[in-house]
């Protein structure tokens, strides 16, 4: 399929923090000027100070700003930006916003609003996968209107189940349910959880399977010519939020790891994608097996990892294919190199509960040398607000194999140096010299574990 070239000489922000500073640096190496949306409490942020021109959309809130498509859009038109990056969050897998974007004009760095609706809905997501001939955990055939529903679900597949909501993320919309007992109090708290973060409290049914791994693999397709630059694995978490990710996965066979990314690429070939995205599975240590969980139709926090051990720059080759470029790689062309760590460094105070600490940065010391890569908006004298995401810095760390990469965080983590506000640094170190996580046999359950242990 070949898509017309389309210029791009001006792209809006449509985001803020670490990722709108990773665009503005892709766009720039591709001679490409940026609008910088932001927020009343994102004055000083650094990606408004690098942008070409900046524009503030609304107030802290972001109700009022960042999730504003309609002056998101009007922002763009106005300073005649020819197309709109989301980066991740807010409005990136938002299908109206993605099609709204087309209708004025502007492209959409990202997949056509029909897919992302396609695959956003996870109960269509796993029809999608179940067509394409990808194994899906067993669940329900598709949504389940009420609890009694999916107390039939959950009697028919067995217990522990969990309750999902097809438009949840983040750990929001979903509960696991130990016994039937329970299940109509969890699915009510669901999805009212759901419709009151996403506007839809629809929900489906899976069997909850007991101490897996969390393993995604990255996509690229030009709508044509589809590869996947093998997996990451996320199953350091707590939450159900992500805190540390790697790749390759220390806990994938070859075949399998061969197996993951063909199904991955049959996914997306089935469906029609067309640009960056990831396939995210789970992996059952006792059956040996992966299953399909749902798809994120945008770049991933986590891409740095990849980037590392592939030497492919995501974040271009997402407005290179908006281009309408083709890709000039094949999947004979993707060798992985090494090992890559990703350590999410967190505004939080991990002895209080993981409490927010916004505040004034005073003294920042960010770690360097051979292997190290931070991804940051932040400096001496910045102000964390309390309003979003706790995120002040991505730390990823390379080597020849996953011992180099494991020595230069731990590190790294020693020179970093925040003043101002907590953050999970010291707890990330303390996880990362577990012999646990050295041994690679970690699971999604891991860090609650290893936070209980050292309680």
């Amino acid at each position: 399929m070949k898509f017309p070239p389309r210029h791009i000489r001006r792209v809006l922000i449509a985001n803020r923090g670490e990722i709108a500073v990773r665009i503005q640096r892709a766009c720039r190496e591709l001679g490409i000027e940026v609008v910088q949306v932001y927020s009343e409490a994102d004055r000083q942020t650094m990606a408004v100070q690098l942008a070409d021109y900046a524009v503030c959309i609304g107030t802290a809130r972001s109700s009022e700003s960042y999730l504003r498509a309609d002056i998101v859009v009007e922002a763009a038109k106005a300073f005649n930006a020819d197309a709109i990056h989301p980066g991740y969050g807010f409005l990136s897998e938002n299908a109206s916003f993605a099609r709204l974007c087309e209708q004025k004009g502007l492209i959409f760095i990202g997949p056509p609003g029909d897919v992302i609706a396609m695959m956003g809905d996870k109960a269509s997501a796993r029809a999608m996968a179940l067509a394409a001939g990808m194994p899906i955990t067993p669940g329900s055939s598709g949504t389940v209107a009420t609890a009694d529903a999916a107390l039939a679900v959950a009697g028919t597949i067995g217990y522990p189940v969990i309750l999902k909501a097809v438009a949840g993320g983040g750990g929001r919309g979903m509960r696991i349910v130990e016994q039937g007992a329970s299940l109509a109090e969890h699915f009510e708290a669901a999805s009212r959880e759901a419709k009151a973060a996403f506007g839809d409290g629809t929900m489906y049914v899976e069997k909850y399977l007991i101490n897996i791994r969390h393993v995604e693999i990255q996509i690229l397709s030009d709508g044509d010519n589809v590869l996947h630059l093998g997996e990451r694995d996320c199953s350091s978490q707590r939450r159900n939020q992500k805190l540390v990710e790697e790749s390759p996965s220390p806990g994938l066979s070859t075949a399998m790891r061969s197996e993951m990314g063909e199904a991955a690429v049959r996914l997306c070939r089935h469906v029609g994608y067309r640009s960056a995205g990831t396939i995210e599975c789970i992996v059952d240590p006792v059956s040996k097996r992966f299953y399909f969980m749902e798809m994120n139709t945008r770049v991933q926090v986590e891409h740095p990892v990849t980037e590392c051990v592939t030497g492919v720059d995501i974040v271009k080759e997402q407005i290179r294919i908006a281009r309408g470029e083709r890709l000039t790689l094949r999947q004979d062309d993707i060798r992985i190199r090494g090992h890559a760590i990703e350590c999410r460094i967190n505004a939080e105070d991990p002895e209080n509960g993981f409490a927010p600490s916004p505040g004034r940065l005073g003294e920042l010391r960010f770690p360097g040398g051979p292997g190290v890569r931070i991804d940051s908006h932040v400096y001496p004298g910045y102000s964390v607000p309390p309003n979003y995401d706790s995120l002040i810095a991505k730390l990823i760390c390379w080597g020849n194999d996953r011992d180099e990469a494991l020595a230069r965080m731990q590190r790294a983590l020693a020179e970093l140096r925040v003043e101002g506000v907590k953050t999970t640094a010291p707890f990330l170190a303390q996880l990362l010299a577990s012999d646990t996580f050295r041994e690679g046999a970690v699971h999604t359950r891991f860090v609650e574990q290893f936070i209980q242990e050292s309680a």
